[in-house]
């Protein structure tokens, strides 16, 4: 039935504001008491064998709604309500800003993908802060704060900006992201060098620890697929060093080449730059997911996201070393039913396998591959 509600409705819709219609959607049907339980009951039904603990944290289960659907902290209510066990609002930048011109979305539904060049529009931080302090939550969900370098301020001052944000953010977080892994903010990028790393995270380690005094509030970092894998293996480093909580493998990537496009050459140039997202960058994810788990193992938590579709896809990232796994593009594609529906295949696939609960399967395949 979505499938062909997309193709009459949203296919023939700005992508833009196609999203913004179905976020109103789901907002409205989250403010209506019945009807946000109903639909709850329909397309959350929880399933114990997939209860997750990670991060310090207990969560319905390992599969959550990653950055960029809800930029501004909106619909977290409206998002449990559907499904996804942990909701990862932003990216949000310490000001205010609209982001790069329109237009910046596009599909590519033969690839089930996306590209965008957002530019991390959104409210501003304190904005953001006083939406989430006044949240009455009708669901019980975890929520992830990401956050982002605005962009007018200089590479030089990023470490303060992102600190600014932090101060706001880090006590309505049940965990918190450092994202310097966007391509559509000039020399974000740049910021994944340990060299400039190291100091970032410290950081931002010790405002949030200066901010929030009653609990330690997980840090994660949040990073591209097109890193050299010497870079991989240096955040990973990196990240134990600094006792980080965990890392988000992976976010969009600016490659064309080498990912297996249907769409055709001339349709994606003429889109132009933005960052890729969906079904293509499925391979790379997974690979950059495995080589940290490689190099970190269970000292660390490992978010695998990028490309995940089915439930195939989240138990291939879980025996990968993921403990958490997390979607968005394949949203846009399958719909409301697509977290019931992975659910249930997920609880299938761990029923089918020698391991008794998730826990006991994160990294098993990658464990496996470095004893052979």
């Amino acid at each position: 039935m979505y499938r062909l509600f997309f193709d009459l409705i949203f296919k023939r819709m700005d992508p833009e504001k196609a999203h913004h219609l179905a976020f109103a959607w789901i907002r409205a049907a989250a403010r209506v008491p019945v009807l946000r339980t109903l639909v709850a009951a329909v397309l959350a039904p929880r399933r114990k064998e997939l209860r997750t603990e990670a991060l310090g944290l207990r969560m319905h289960g390992p599969f959550g709604l990653a950055a960029g659907f809800d930029k501004n902290a909106a619909a977290i209510d409206g998002m449990s309500m559907l499904g996804f066990d942990h909701v990862e609002i932003g990216t949000v930048t310490a000001q205010p800003q609209p982001g790069n011109p329109k237009k910046r979305l596009f599909r590519l539904v033969a690839d089930r993908a996306l590209i965008n060049r957002m530019g991390f529009n959104n409210d501003g931080s304190a904005a953001v802060a006083e939406r989430l302090a006044a949240r009455k939550a009708v669901f019980r969900a975890t929520v992830g704060v990401n956050i982002g370098k605005t962009k007018v301020v200089p590479e030089e001052e990023a470490v303060a900006d992102y600190v600014t944000s932090t101060e706001r953010l880090a006590a309505h977080a049940d965990y918190l992201v450092v994202n310097v892994s966007s391509p559509n903010t000039p020399g974000l990028r740049n910021l994944q060098a340990t060299e400039a790393l190291r100091p970032l995270l410290t950081a931002v380690r010790e405002a949030a620890d200066r901010t929030v005094t009653s609990r330690r509030v997980p840090l994660l970092v949040k990073i591209a697929p097109d890193l050299a894998d010497e870079d991989v293996d240096a955040v990973a480093d990196l990240a134990v060093e600094l006792g980080l909580d965990g890392i988000i493998a992976t976010n969009t990537t600016i490659a064309r080449e080498g990912l297996g496009l249907r769409t055709p050459k001339r349709t994606v140039e003429a889109i132009g730059a933005g960052g890729l997202s969906g079904a293509p960058l499925k391979a790379r994810s997974l690979e950059v997911l495995s080589r940290l788990y490689a190099r970190v193992g269970d000292r660390i938590t490992l978010v695998g996201v990028g490309g995940i579709e089915t439930a195939d896809d989240a138990w291939e990232r879980i025996l990968a070393g993921a403990t958490l796994v997390q979607g968005y593009s394949a949203f846009i594609y399958e719909g409301p039913f697509w977290c019931r529906k992975l659910h249930k295949g997920l609880a299938e696939k761990l029923a089918a396998s020698p391991y008794k609960t998730l826990a006991e399967a994160v990294g098993a395949e990658t464990r496996k591959k470095a004893a052979a």
